[in-house]
């Protein structure tokens, strides 16, 4: 087999301290050459049950167990490396810049992905994750050692889907941390302030000061100014932040619209609480913007929306120059949960990640079927990174479509 010279003068973003240290055996990594790109679909197991969004009233979604699709970057060696679903109709465009390419020279990939395929963002980042997981599986080593681990194990929040009731919102963070869960993020989207704050006091009195709570406002789910359900102005944000502040909220995500950069400042400089947001931003220069102009405390970017991975990836060190927390979007609810676990671990400024689990319908376990044997929330509310080469985890056989 051929071998190749990695990276004989790599760019600031790729090459970390504890990469430039792999450069070795990197050296001696098989030149892989991409052969082919191929959705592979996912049989559904079984429906548990249809949902509510907070944040998009009125449509109601069938939540499955199983289902949906993954893609698979196949090479001349043998190797393969997969990445969440995308958009078929994108496929042949993607086949076009990368078939032929060394999964290495993720550099000089990256640029015309995001321009040839950037009307798809998803697309992007599911092929670059496909990307990494060929390397990984060449040098032997899980992403986040690729990426410079700073730590093994990521605490887990759960985050609520539907709004529900407080009484019922109380339950559930109850049996949450029973089951070992620190934290619990719930939705804040009810008619009146008053209903917001009683929520919040429910479940604090059900569940005591030693659980995290966060509320997720979802004002910025649109780039313009109006979206579906209630909408606050600068006011109700601002009152509403004050009594989260009294109540031990840790942050509140989204309070206003999300290209409203002077208020969400104006705010965050009003108030002691942090201002968390940003998961539907995309580009560096939008995190940038949002970090210089002090728009958010908690900045949190979407692996499967940002920029790509390699976008995503110069985010982190972007807000640790800042000295702002970077706690990303779920990531999609599967493969994408994976590789951003792997990120998370890889900075020091990333405290938590966040997984979409609203049992019994939308538990997360559900997305996390389609994967053999992959990492579960433990008794002490931890995700342990995988431990195999790339992301760690291959997709469940018995549920390869025909």
């Amino acid at each position: 087999m051929q071998r190749r010279e990695f990276l004989k003068s790599a760019p600031l973003a790729v090459l970390t301290p504890q990469l430039a240290s792999l450069m070795p055996q990197l050296r001696s990594a098989v030149r892989l050459k991409i052969t082919d790109i191929r959705i592979v679909n996912l049989k559904v197991v079984r429906e548990t049950g249809k949902m509510e969004a907070a944040w998009d009233p009125g449509t109601v979604t069938t939540h499955r167990i199983g289902g949906g699709s993954v893609i698979e970057i196949q090479t001349d060696q043998g190797l393969s490396g997969i990445g969440p679903g995308m958009d078929p109709g994108w496929l042949e465009r993607a086949k076009s810049q990368l078939m032929g390419k060394d999964p290495f020279d993720i550099e000089q990939l990256a640029g015309p992905l995001r321009y040839y395929l950037g009307g798809s963002p998803r697309t992007v980042s599911a092929l670059e994750i496909g990307l990494w997981d060929l390397m990984g599986k060449a040098t032997g080593q899980p992403l986040y050692k690729l990426w410079g681990a700073d730590k093994d194990r990521v605490p887990a929040y759960a985050s609520m889907i539907q709004l529900s009731t407080p009484e019922e919102r109380a339950r559930m963070a109850v049996e949450l941390k029973s089951q070992g869960w620190q934290a619990i993020k719930l939705r804040a989207h009810y008619p009146t302030l008053k209903e917001d704050v009683q929520l919040v006091e429910t479940v604090r009195k059900a569940v005591g000061d030693d659980m995290t709570i966060m509320v997720d406002a979802n004002q910025a789910q649109s780039f313009g100014s109006w979206q579906p359900g209630v909408m606050w102005d600068f006011r109700r944000a601002l009152d509403t932040a004050r009594e989260y502040q009294r109540l031990n909220v840790f942050w509140l995500e989204e309070p206003r619209l999300r290209y409203s950069f002077d208020e969400l400042a104006r705010l965050g400089s009003s108030v002691d609480i942090p201002i968390a947001g940003g998961e539907n931003n995309r580009g560096v220069h939008e995190y940038r913007w949002i970090l210089e102009q002090k728009v958010y405390s908690i900045v949190q970017p979407d692996i499967m929306v940002a920029d790509g991975v390699t976008g995503f990836r110069e985010i982190g060190p972007l807000a640790q120059a800042h000295h702002k927390r970077l706690i990303p979007h779920h990531g999609g609810g599967n493969l994408g949960t994976i590789a951003q676990l792997h990120a998370i671990a890889s900075w020091p400024n990333s405290p938590w990640i966040e997984i979409l689990h609203d049992p019994p319908v939308a538990a997360y376990t559900n997305g996390f079927a389609i994967m053999e044997s992959p990492p579960l929330v433990d008794k002490e509310g931890y995700l342990n990174l995988p431990q195999s080469p790339g992301l760690g985890v291959e997709i469940n056989k018995d549920l390869i479509a025909a």
